[in-house]
């Protein structure tokens, strides 16, 4: 198969995706009470922009798969997928993160569970940007929850150790 099929395939299902969201599911199973004075804190906003950005993404693969020139294959020697226990070993250490962040959750707290799953999870895929990746793993859940706590007035779980302001 090559890369412009690919992204053909690709494009087309995602844009389909992303229509049945918007005009089905969305409307059908999101419900969202009528006096919702904030349109960001509606139940229906958030699933509407992400089935939005999905068409976005769908029909950005169509463009490139309409206007590529070349039509090369996808997988090359440098691409093959690697063979043995490691992929296998992988996903049974994300399986084990999964299992160890819903026993963290009630003792350490939402934030503090997520910045270590967050962290985790990038070593273990093994990012070439470690700094950034333990940054991240500090910085995104603390400005989700400052802006959940203190802005959207949404409780968060705090755990037994240490309680965030």
């Amino acid at each position: 198969m090559s890369e412009k099929t690919l992204h053909l395939r690709l494009g087309i299902f995602t844009c389909l995706v992303a229509l049945f969201l918007i005009f089905y599911a969305i409307p059908s199973f999101v419900f969202s009470p009528s006096n919702v004075g904030n349109i960001i804190l509606s139940p229906l906003f958030w699933p509407y922009v992400l089935a939005g950005l999905t068409v976005i993404v769908g029909l950005g693969l169509l463009a490139n798969a309409l206007t590529s020139a070349k039509d090369t294959p996808f997988e090359d020697d440098e691409t093959v997928h690697p063979e043995g226990s490691a992929p296998w070993m992988r996903l049974g250490a994300l399986a084990v993160i999964m299992v160890l962040v819903m026993v963290g959750l009630p003792t350490l707290g939402m934030v503090w569970t997520a910045m270590l799953a967050f962290a985790a999870c990038a070593f273990l895929f093994r990012t070439r940007h470690p700094v950034a990746a333990v940054v991240c793993a500090v910085i995104v859940p603390l400005l989700l929850y400052a802006f959940f706590a203190h802005v959207a007035g949404v409780a968060i779980p705090q755990g037994n150790f240490v309680r965030l302001p």
